[in-house]
Order: structure tokens, then C-alpha cells, then sequence
């Protein structure tokens, strides 16, 4: 009571400001300033306290009459709306909550961060969130929300994406919507990520931002619609009417990519496909994957040596290297492999993968060098010196770094084989052939 007669008093005080303006043409405090400033007062008040039924009428008086005061009604009436509709679960609740957000866009969407866009995402949101059993408000909801990213982009909301993905999910199992559209979303989805994490420089936020993309795919998968065969169901018989579809050749590719879906009848006319009427780096790499996953290696060989040619992208000749470098150890030619990680490692400042590989490339070479025991283990000394670089200039790969250097320093010479080799720990030691690099003498017992 006291606090009633408190704001009554401070509103009569002032009230002479407005009455001038009140009588000769409405403002945003509508005809009746007084009547606009006490109701607000009053039921800001009880807001407050939670008091969300008493709160319902002063509020009630502003949103009618003076709609555009201050966009604190709209930000109160979400709480006042919502907190009615929890004690009672009574729809109307809902349905003036989306009259709310309609009203918040008429008289505030152009407000500078909190524009049209952010409105609806949280109209959308929360319908979705009150009427997720209702299939047709489920639909309207995604609708919104789908707008909502439309207008923001990289603006979006990370709740919002997720929203619009669930939303999807329950759209897709109750064919209201093609699995075509949820794989649009994802990939639009997991791509707006991926931008927003680029350009995001607070640790943080980047963290939140990286939560959303493995909340995007995790409601993907759970969808039904990820795995290969679904989706050479989805995108064959498009693939077939449409083959000449560079856009739709390319959603095919990545989704099949993504999803590790390289080894099917699909995947190859696709990227085959693509090779013929667009012979990029790119395409050239889908044909690699192609027989990298068929294990054809010495075909796929031929197309990342292609790829790396039309490639201009550092980061992915990177990549390209690699993997090259990858079969090429597989398959024993540890000079050539050697040659590929340096090259991958030049390309990509600070990765230790290429240096693990060449290390194990040294490791397998050992038995093939030499003719003394000591010169055969004496390669396991420049293969624990690559181990030990990919260990300090890449944390990623100091766990695996460990295992090897206590792996292969097991095989180090033992003191007895070198003296009768005239080499003392520590002596600086030449490793010939390919290898061609110097290194310390480190013996064992």
C-alpha cells in the first residue's frame, strides 16, 4: 500500500509536464498521460515481485493506450504473459505473447540490436517452446524463425539455430517439411558456425558457438535422415533429373562428404560428374576421397597430385600434402612421403602431424639402412627428433608424440654395440641416404 501511494504521489508531481501535451495531441504516453505513467509505475511494481495476476491490469492499460511509451512493455509483458500461462496453462496466455512480439516489431523493430530479426526469434522460439505438440504451430513457429535468421545471419542467435533445427527435425518426422530442407539447414547451419567462430575472438563465445554447431548435428543425426543410404534415396533421383545442376552437384558432394559417404554408387557418378564439367581442385580432391575410401590408392594418388596443382588455397594444400603424404607411407615410398610433409608443414605453421609422419617414415625405413645393428638403431634417433618437434610446436599432438618417443627410444643403441663403433652419448651422428640429417648419440644400457 505504501508503494502505491508512493508512486501515486510522484506521478501527481509530474503529471503538469505532460497535461499540456496530453490535451493537444497523443504522444507516446497516449491521451492520458497520467493514467499512461501511473499504470506503468504500478505495474512495473509488481512485475518485480513476481505478482504477475495483479501486474495483468496497469500493464493491460499501457499496451492499449499508449503502445509506444517504452519498450519495457513488450520486455514485461513476455514476463507477465509467460508467468500467467505457467500458473494456469491457459492458451490465450500464448496467444497474446505473439501479439506482444507483433507490437514489440511495430512500434520497436528498428531498435539497433533488438531489431525486427532478434524479435522474432524469440516469437518463434517461444512458440515453439509453449506449442511444441501442435504440428501446425510447430510449422509456424520454424516459419518465424526461419525469418528470423533470413534478417539476422551471422547475428542469429545460437538458441535460435537450435530452435530452427528441432523445430525441423519434429517437421521432417511428420512429413510436413522434404529431408532435403533439414539438410539445407544443417549445412547452412554448421557453415554460419563456422563463419561466426572466424570472426569471433572471445574464447568464450567462441566455446558457446562451437556448443550450437554439435547441438545442429546432433538434432541432424537424431532426424533419421543422415545416414548413406537415406540420402542416396533423397539425391539420386534428383541427381538423375538434374545432373548438369552444378548447386545441387555440390550439396550432394559436401552432404556425402560430411557424412563419410565416399565408398557409394552415388558419390562416384556425382563426383565423376563434376570432374567433367567443372575440373577444379575441389572436384579433383571428391575423386581422391572417392578412391581413398575404395582403397584404390594409387588412383586417388593421381588426383590429390592433381588437386595440389589447381589448389590455391594454402590451409588445403596443406591437407592435400598430407594425405598424400599419408598413402605414400602406407605403401613404403618414405622419401616420397617425407617430401609431402615437409610440404604440408610449410603450407600450415605450428602443426605437428606432418613431423609425426616423417619420424614413423624414419622408424620404418630403419631396418632398410645400413649394415651394423648401430647404424639400423641409430635411425631411431632422427625419428624420436621429429617426434620430440611435432611434440613443442603442437600441443594437439603432444599425446601421441609421447607414446612414440617412449616407444622408439627403447630401440636406442646400447652402450656396449657403440663403443666398438667409437660413438659416446652425446656425439653428433650422421644419418645418411634420404634421410640425409644429423643428430646426438643417445644410448641405452
Amino acid at each position: 500500500m505504501k508503494t502505491r501511494l508512493l508512486i501515486l504521489t510522484m506521478v501527481l508531481l509530474f503529471s503538469g509536464l505532460f497535461k499540456a501535451e496530453a490535451q493537444t495531441v497523443e504522444s507516446k504516453y497516449g491521451l492520458d498521460s497520467v493514467q499512461t505513467i501511473l499504470n506503468a509505475s504500478l505495474y512495473i511494481e509488481m512485475v518485480k515481485q513476481g505478482n504477475y495476476k495483479e501486474a495483468l491490469t496497469g500493464w493491460r492499460y499501457v499496451y492499449k493506450n499508449a503502445p509506444a511509451y517504452q519498450k519495457s512493455t513488450y520486455i514485461n509483458g513476455v514476463k507477465i504473459m509467460e508467468g500467467l500461462y505457467r500458473a494456469t496453462k491457459n492458451e490465450k496466455y500464448i496467444d497474446t505473447l505473439m501479439m506482444v512480439y507483433d507490437n514489440r516489431i511495430k512500434y520497436f523493430g528498428t531498435d539497433r540490436k533488438y531489431n525486427t530479426g532478434w524479435i522474432l526469434g524469440r516469437k518463434g522460439g517461444d512458440l515453439f517452446q509453449y506449442k511444441e505438440k501442435d504440428i501446425a504451430s510447430v510449422k509456424e513457429a520454424y516459419d518465424i524463425m526461419k525469418k528470423s535468421i533470413k534478417i539476422q545471419g551471422l547475428k542469429s542467435e545460437a538458441k535460435v539455430i537450435a530452435n530452427t533445427m528441432e523445430a525441423a527435425k519434429v517437421l521432417v518426422q511428420n512429413n510436413q517439411i522434404e529431408a532435403e530442407e533439414i539438410i539445407d539447414n544443417y549445412l547452412l547451419f554448421m557453415d554460419m558456425g563456422k563463419k561466426q567462430m572466424d570472426i569471433e575472438n572471445d574464447a568464450a563465445k567462441k566455446d558457446n558457438i562451437n556448443n550450437a554447431r554439435l547441438n545442429v548435428e546432433q538434432i541432424f543425426f537424431a532426424a533419421g535422415v543422415a545416414d548413406c543410404e537415406t540420402l542416396s534415396k533423397i539425391f539420386t533421383p534428383k541427381f538423375h533429373a538434374n545432373h548438369d545442376d552444378m548447386v545441387l552437384i555440390d550439396k550432394i558432394l559436401r552432404m556425402l562428404n560430411r557424412q563419410e559417404c565416399e565408398d557409394g554408387a552415388l558419390y562416384a557418378e556425382v563426383a565423376e560428374r563434376k570432374y567433367t564439367l567443372d575440373p577444379t581442385a575441389d572436384a579433383a580432391h571428391n575423386l581422391a576421397r572417392m578412391f581413398i575410401k575404395k582403397k584404390e590408392f594409387d588412383k586417388s594418388k593421381g588426383y590429390l597430385v592433381k588437386s595440389i596443382e589447381l589448389e590455391k588455397d594454402a590451409d588445403i594444400k596443406a591437407d592435400l600434402h598430407f594425405k598424400l603424404a599419408n598413402i605414400l607411407l602406407m605403401q613404403g615410398q618414405f622419401s616420397d612421403a617425407k617430401s609431402n610433409a615437409l610440404k604440408a608443414a610449410r603450407f600450415r605453421a605450428n602443426w605437428g602431424a606432418p613431423y609425426l609422419l616423417i619420424g614413423k617414415a624414419y622408424a620404418a625405413y630403419s631396418k632398410d639402412y645400413g649394415t651394423t645393428p648401430l647404424e639400423k638403431q641409430s635411425v631411431y634417433w632422427v625419428a624420436v627428433d621429429k617426434f620430440l618437434k611435432a611434440k613443442a610446436i603442437d600441443p594437439e599432438c603432444s599425446g601421441e608424440a609421447r607414446e612414440l618417443i617412449n616407444t622408439y627410444s627403447k630401440y636406442f643403441p646400447r652402450k656396449e654395440e657403440a663403443f666398438f663403433e667409437g660413438i659416446k652419448e652425446g656425439d653428433t651422428y650422421k644419418v645418411g641416404a634420404w634421410i640425409n640429417e644429423s643428430t646426438k648419440a643417445r644410448l641405452t644400457e
